[in-house]
């Protein structure tokens, strides 16, 4: 399966626009979002196109393709607008015999490993995009389409076929990294 992955859209629709553009012109299968979807929170200024309505309702168009954990911006009102799970702070994909760890990274993260052994973490929070190997573990930060920081580039990731590669708006390929090297 190929699974694109996102964090932290924070409610700007054009960011959220094109990953979708990228996510049907790659013909992936699932989407994961890793939190903060439809608000922008208090320590970050307005997004771009903020639109969390019209966010839910093409997400809601999608909802069977969504795996989804939630952020710290997550709340049931946010919930309450979507048709597909958010309130829960991880989950683990196994993807022909590798356990991916999804979460959104004020739990667990790069510094605080998760509990299940797994072959690769994936999260976001701090909106700066990172992928390598860690003690075995591959380790990826998605980044933010919205805001990033660090002078980073707006950037998502994607799991196919055992290789994560993490890509800016564009489409371009930042970084790979292949589970079958560890």
């Amino acid at each position: 399966m190929r699974y694109l992955i996102v964090s932290d859209i924070h409610g700007s629709l054009p960011a959220l626009q094109q990953v979708l553009h990228f996510y049907h012109a790659h013909y992936c299968d699932m989407l994961c979002l890793l939190g903060d979807i439809l608000n922008y929170g208090p320590r970050n200024s307005l997004p771009e196109g903020l639109n969390p309505k019209a966010i839910a309702d093409s997400l809601n168009a999608m909802s069977e393709r969504i795996i989804a954990v939630r952020g710290n911006c997550e709340s049931e009102v946010d919930q309450m607008l979507l048709q597909f799970p958010v309130m829960t702070d991880y989950a683990i994909i196994v993807d022909n015999g590798r356990k991916l760890f999804l979460t959104h990274g004020h739990r667990y993260n790069d510094q605080q490993l998760p509990w299940a052994q797994c072959d690769a973490l994936f999260f976001g929070h701090t909106h700066l995009w990172k992928l390598e190997c860690k003690e075995g573990l591959a380790v990826c930060n998605t980044g933010s389409p919205t805001f990033p920081k660090g002078g980073n580039q707006p950037t998502f990731a994607e799991y196919a076929d055992g290789v994560i590669t993490v890509y800016n708006l564009k489409g371009e390929v930042l970084r790979q990294l292949s589970l079958y090297c560890l």
